[in-house]
């Protein structure tokens, strides 16, 4: 029998959304349309990298209560496929070659070699990571390390999630799962069942779906508010 969506898993989802639509918001708001937002630093930059961490936290959770992680993993490398090629399209010098989807797409797909260790060994793990981090070389003249994160000189891009060091977050999460939901059951079963929730959940069930498209939906409806009260 499938077991039954935990239903926090998938509100936790929304939230990360609502993250991401917020910071993309920023970043559109001051790349297309004048504003001054500083987002590469400060409250914006942090607020848009909570998103993020979110993300790879609640992938590692889920592979801990899915069967389909190398299934899901494929379908995300997908996804990332058309975003590299849509924002190379757009902008050939800061495209996307290694972002949040490949590094979550590679995540999943490494689960099976990880699944049976205890979440001490994937928290080790995870630190081991960190550590490599830290005392590996930053810069390199080639970009073909770029998935583990050294990069070229003068190298920029509009979404760069390599493997080190956001592999660890990602091994966060499964050490998380593996702690909190042994049972596979949901920390907060009374959770209400009005219509702002289930929307929640829902949203949070079609998050890849959503992520691909929410940014042009974004900057069409940005255009049009300015448009109008300009």
């Amino acid at each position: 029998m499938k077991p039954a969506r935990i239903r926090e898993i998938d509100v936790l989802r929304t939230v990360a959304i609502l993250l991401m639509v917020l910071f993309h918001t920023i970043v559109d708001l001051t790349d297309f349309l004048g504003f001054s937002f500083n987002y590469m630093d400060g409250f914006w930059y942090y607020q848009g990298k909570s998103s993020a961490v979110l993300f790879m936290l609640i992938s590692g959770i889920s592979c801990t209560l899915g069967c389909h992680s190398i299934k899901r993993g494929l379908w995300v490398l997908a996804a990332g496929a058309v975003i590299i090629v849509a924002t190379y399209f757009f902008d050939s010098a800061t495209y996307v070659r290694f972002g949040i989807l490949q590094l979550l797409g590679c995540s999943m797909l490494s689960y099976p070699l990880i699944k049976r260790l205890k979440p001490m060994s994937i928290s080790l793990l995870a630190l081991t990571v960190l550590l490599i981090y830290r005392f590996m070389p930053i810069y390199t003249n080639t970009p073909y390390f770029l998935p583990i994160g050294i990069m070229p000189l003068n190298f920029a891009s509009i979404d760069y999630y390599p493997l080190f060091p956001w592999y660890a977050v990602f091994l966060g999460g499964v050490a998380l799962g593996k702690l909190l939901y042994a049972k596979r059951q949901p920390l907060l079963p009374d959770l209400p069942q009005n219509k702002l929730m289930l929307l929640f959940e829902q949203a949070g069930k079609h998050s890849l779906a959503i992520y691909l498209l929410h940014q042009p939906i974004l900057l069409a409806v940005l255009y049009g508010i300015h448009r109008l009260f300009t």
